[in-house]
């Protein structure tokens, strides 16, 4: 049985409790606390708590009225940190149309009134008024997404770094465990410099950080990698990247679209050159990444004494993303997939990190233990199941490279593709004691599965894969992502031909009549991606059909920040071509695309959806516009 004490501290009650007077960081979070290492601000409250730090946890704070929530903890001894949660505020709140999601995955009971547009500012904002000498530090994906100048969907213009709009001191991006510890480590080297700048709390004798020490601590001496800094002045170095200004930016869309490849390449080189954006007067400084993580180091993050459990406050609560996860276990992070709609590459990088089969078995081994466990693994998997502990054969190569995809247009000759160590990995699991099924709940890359590599090992492995993972890893229903049947919005898109998804359909349908079994392959589509008209969703619609599958798994195009879809949609001009690509931007051609989906269903005049059968279902939702706040109920 847990203790209140075994989570992070999130009141002063809790902190009484381990006989704190003052936390070293406080982070402020847009999502429940979770204690999971799939939530972001669990993973870096626990890495800086092993590190030897009395770490807080504000959970979504109410930021109306006096803010009692941003007072209740005090004043840190280093610096607040704020992160928005595992989605991005905007997306998390609002669909493709712009309409109020009807649930929250990342709150109690799925509220969604538990967290502001953009929390990332409004927490800064908030922090500012209260304390307008602590350091705020940004993270999560958010932040990360928005670290230069940026395409904002919902606001529907480019946006200077949300460094320069928050008020803040600095963004670590991408994945935090090496930089967070490293600022943690930088800031406590000057606290025992005695520098004037620093603050001292007479009546208990410590030392407190101020803006001024923080900026003479990491920000004018040597660059912190993996940090966005704002300066008043900077001299370009040699191996530097001068991005075009965000004023350019405003005038001309192209120099937008040219920014991104340098952004992007950057994101995922090995060794990366710094970026530099003038902003408004001042200077967005991007320091490149750290290397990626090895697996001693993924390993240690993983293993950490998280609860897994959701705080006790929410007891009687459900948090909708806690319930995908609870049984689930990542097992890499990274994707060299590129997708250009994809935010994940952006965030965690193209190089796959592993961890070892041992901390995965460790953590099976502790879900095992939990009081409501069955038998049943709902995942086993990572951004993409079938990427775990797949490199470069020559790693030089790969610290050269600054191809955005391995696998696309064509896998990369270098990429070591071997199945096995998953295969492995999936049979020593469901060898567990208290292991009943594990199930890949991750989306799967079967371009990879079908892929002719030059060593036949990798092929067989390749085929033992495929039937293992379609006999006894899939609960009836086998998700994977074609995206789109027209090559030219394939290849916009950094996906396969849909010739292959022919392919594993037919492996597929083969393998489940041979194996007795009555299994669903369920394909994600995706409608107004850059690119694509009104009549390649008619030829989508007519292929899918001769094909007899269900296209009701669907989303709209969501113009998410840092994407070169995104930047293709808000310029006009591919950011690696620089040749004009059709967008729909118009509302009503987009829902027709969409529109292309919903076969056998038609919609009748007063909105609601009437099948073949003549069955009719009503989905009401609340249509909120997030510039205007003003909400209009629709049937």
């Amino acid at each position: 049985m847990y203790q209140l004490s075994d989570w992070l501290p999130t009141t002063r009650k809790e902190m009484d409790l381990r006989g704190w007077d003052r936390a070293d960081v406080i982070l402020f979070s847009g999502d429940a606390y979770v204690d999971h290492p799939s939530f972001g601000v669990a993973v870096v409250g626990r890495l800086l708590e092993a590190a030897g730090l009395r770490v807080c946890i504000v959970p979504q704070p109410d930021w109306h009225g006096d803010l009692r929530d941003f007072k209740r903890l005090g004043r840190p001894r280093l610096f607040f940190g704020i992160s928005p949660g595992c989605m991005d505020s905007m997306v998390n709140k609002y669909t493709a149309a712009r309409r109020l999601r009807s649930e929250d995955a990342y709150s109690p009971d799925g509220r969604h009134d538990m967290r502001p547009e953009y929390p990332t500012i409004v927490y800064t904002q908030c922090l500012r008024q209260l304390y307008p000498d602590v350091p705020v530090v940004l993270g999560g994906i958010e932040a990360s997404l928005r670290r230069v100048a940026h395409y904002d969907y919902w606001q529907e213009s480019i946006r200077p770094s949300i460094l320069a709009d928050s008020g803040a001191d600095m963004i670590t991006y991408g994945m935090g465990d090496k930089v967070n510890l490293e600022l943690v480590n930088r800031l406590e080297a000057f606290m025992e410099t005695y520098d004037e700048s620093l603050e001292y709390d007479s009546l208990t004798g410590e030392t407190l950080m101020t803006r001024l020490a923080f900026r003479r601590a990491v920000i004018e001496g040597e660059p912190l990698p993996q940090t966005v800094v704002l300066a008043d002045k900077v001299s370009a170095e040699p191996g530097d990247i001068v991005l075009h200004s965000y004023e350019e930016c405003l005038k001309n869309p192209r120099f937008h679209a040219e920014n991104f490849r340098h952004v992007e390449e950057e994101s995922n080189k090995m060794d990366a050159s710094r970026l530099i954006q003038k902003t408004r007067g001042k200077y967005v400084v991007v320091n490149p990444p750290y290397p990626p993580l090895t697996t001693e180091e993924l390993d240690h993050s993983f293993d950490l004494p998280y609860t897994r459990m959701p705080h006790p406050k929410y007891k009687g609560k459900r948090i909708p993303a806690y319930d995908m996860i609870k049984f689930s276990v990542n097992m890499h992070r990274g994707c060299f997939g590129g997708c250009a709609f994809c935010t994940i590459s952006a965030h965690q990088g193209k190089f796959i990190m592993s961890r070892s089969k041992e901390s995965i078995l460790r953590e099976v081994e502790k879900i095992t233990k939990m009081p409501d466990f069955r038998g049943n693994l709902s995942d086993l998997g990572g951004p993409s199941a079938n990427m775990y502990m797949m490199q470069g054969k020559n790693l030089k190569a790969c610290q050269k490279c600054c191809r955005p995809s391995c696998i696309h247009p064509q896998i990369c000759p270098n990429l070591n593709g071997d199945h096995r160590p998953l295969l492995d990995i999936y049979r020593a699991v469901d060898a567990m004691p208290g292991i009943k099924r594990s199930y890949i709940g991750s989306g799967v890359r079967y371009d990879m599965l079908l892929h002719n590599w030059k060593d036949e090992n990798l092929n067989r492995a390749a085929r033992e894969y495929t039937r293992e993972l379609i006999t006894r890893h899939v609960s009836g229903r086998l998700k994977v992502a074609p995206e789109h049947t027209e090559d030219h919005v394939l290849d916009i898109m950094r996906k396969p031909s849909f010739a292959l998804f022919h392919q594993f359909k037919s492996i597929f349908d083969r393998t489940n009549r041979e194996a007795g079994l009555k299994q669903q392959i369920i394909p994600y589509f995706i409608s107004s991606h850059p690119g694509c008209t009104i009549r390649d969703m008619e030829n989508l619609s007519r292929e899918t059909r001769s094909l007899g599958l269900e296209t009701d798994q669907v989303q709209d195009f969501t113009p998410t920040p840092l994407t070169v879809a995104t930047t293709i949609f808000a310029t006009g001009y591919h950011p690696y071509t620089m040749e004009q690509v059709f967008c729909e931007h118009d509302p009503e051609e987009k829902k027709r695309q969409k529109s292309f989906f919903f076969n056998g269903k038609r919609k009748t005049e007063n909105g609601k959806v009437k099948t073949e059968n003549g069955n009719q279902n009503t989905q009401k939702r609340e249509n909120v516009t997030p510039k205007t706040g003003k909400r209009n109920t629709k049937q």
